[in-house]
Formats: structure tokens, C-alpha cells, sequence
């Protein structure tokens, strides 16, 4: 594998239900990772983006969130209807999402 230009890490952190902080697996995280993946396959993208589930990213109140390396871009509030529109905007032609970007104080 070569050295990616972009890498996005997606949150599947599960957690009870009853949580306090909740989770983005809760919030669809799983859907968000697998459209992520989907698109990753449709662009053919494997050389020059990688996408990685993770864990915890922080803000679990706004979920699904997203991170994107190596401009350090949160995106909170994900869904998998947001998926297309961030790699082609963000992921391919580098200009980030605004209306997803996760408020400063959040991270």
C-alpha cells in the first residue's frame, strides 16, 4: 500500500444505549463506515485514500463523527447520506465540508 494523501478515520464506538455520553455506533456509525468504504471502491481510491474505523473521537453527543488526516478536519452529525458529498468534496478535492465541520470548542 502506498502512502495516502487523505485518511479518515470513521467512529463505530458502541456503547449501552442508556450511555450518558451515547455512541456514534447508536447514531449510525456502521452505515456511515460502510457508505465511506463504498465510495472508496466506486472512486478506486485505495492508493491515495484510506479509510479506518476507530473509536471514541471525542464529541459522542454530536455522532456519527468523522476525522480526516491530514487537514485534522471533524466532522460531527455525519450520516451516510453525507458520505458522497465529503469524498467528493473533501476527500478528492480538498476543500472540507463546512456544514459538517464540528465546532472548535467540540474538539
Amino acid at each position: 500500500m502506498s502512502r495516502p494523501q487523505r485518511h479518515v478515520f470513521v467512529c463505530a464506538q458502541q456503547r449501552p444505549p442508556e450511555h450518558p455520553r451515547g455512541s456514534c455506533a447508536g447514531k449510525g456509525g456502521t452505515a456511515v463506515l460502510q457508505a465511506f468504504w463504498a465510495e472508496l471502491q466506486k472512486h478506486k481510491a485505495h492508493d491515495t485514500i484510506a479509510v479506518t474505523y476507530s473509536g471514541c473521537l471525542g464529541p459522542c453527543d454530536g455522532g456519527t463523527n468523522v476525522l480526516v488526516y491530514p487537514e485534522a478536519v471533524l466532522y460531527s452529525g455525519v450520516t451516510q447520506d453525507d458520505v458522497a458529498e465529503i469524498f467528493e468534496r473533501h476527500l478528492l478535492g480538498g476543500e472540507p465540508l463546512a456544514r459538517l465541520v464540528a465546532p472548535g470548542e467540540a474538539w
